[in-house]
């Protein structure tokens, strides 16, 4: 895991101090507390979508990557799709981070519910020129963005058409966050960058 360290000179004391600035980390469609993950196919119908059978091993062992990649300092933007149920909220509180909601299709219940866990609430969020949403934007509506950073599609992604190619290609202008594709833990800003660039 990258650290970001900043140094700073003391003239009064005459040394330099490495002080450590906050991670930004990115995930979505955690779907804690979801059984109905622990079953769901790819699209090969053969291949799992998650290694785990039961919801209980799925959310303690993502608690345990997430909390192993994410210090309590950092910060994390999810992209929606928290929990399938209201109890499985609790959750987040034993997730380190300072995290911000970018609601999903799944995240239903009433704002406070999810203010007790998250700093905001949000449709959507730019950063650094790259938008960041949970449903991937349609190509017309990029427009100065250039780029999404998004959730929902699991383990699929965003596809376009290379007419020279004359076949689908992934579309570089999207890319998924969802934990399927992040090792079921958050992946940091700067990683996000350099797997777009591939």
């Amino acid at each position: 895991m990258k650290t970001h360290g900043v140094r700073f000179y003391h003239p009064s004391s005459n040394f330099y101090e490495r002080v450590y600035m906050p991670s930004v980390f990115l995930t979505s469609d955690t779907h804690f507390g979801h059984a109905g993950v622990c079953r769901f196919m790819q699209n090969d119908g053969v291949t799992k979508l998650r290694p785990w059978t039961d919801p209980e091993e799925m959310d303690e062992e993502m608690v345990k990557r997430w909390n192993e990649t994410v210090k309590p300092t950092d910060k994390v933007y999810h992209l929606g799709d928290v929990v399938i149920n209201r109890k499985a909220l609790k959750i987040m509180h034993r997730l380190n981070g300072d995290k911000v909601l970018i609601r999903g299709n799944h995240d239903i219940f009433k704002d406070d519910d999810y203010r007790e866990h998250f700093r905001e609430l949000r449709a959507y969020h730019v950063m650094n020129g790259m938008i960041l949403s949970h449903i991937p934007l349609h190509p017309e509506s990029l427009g100065r963005f250039g780029v999404n950073i998004h959730g929902h599609t699991h383990s699929n992604r965003v596809m376009t058409w290379h007419p020279t190619k004359q076949r689908p290609i992934v579309d570089p202008r999207y890319h998924c966050v969802c934990v399927e594709q992040t090792d079921f833990r958050p992946i940091l800003f700067e990683d996000v960058n350099q797997r777009r660039r591939w």
